[in-house]
């Protein structure tokens, strides 16, 4: 099972939220992001929640690259 302190990955107003009302908040729900960072990344990749992050194709592939990565060491 995955876990993970909020704290430390949200912005203080969302830290007491549900999983889903995070997923679906705006990707400057999340700590070090801006909501300039977040107008970028929807003009750059259509992304606007959270979820839309997560499941954007090349944080994947990123994430496949780096497991690989780590599973070679």
């Amino acid at each position: 099972m995955a876990s993970i302190d909020l704290d430390k990955v949200l912005d203080k107003a969302w830290a007491d939220k549900s999983l889903p009302e995070v997923l679906a908040a705006p990707v400057s729900a999340l700590k070090g992001v801006s909501d300039r960072d977040g107008e970028l990344l929807q003009e750059a990749f259509g992304i606007k929640t959270v979820r839309d992050l997560a499941e954007l194709k090349y944080v994947r592939w990123a994430q496949a690259l780096a497991a690989l990565d780590a599973a070679a060491k």
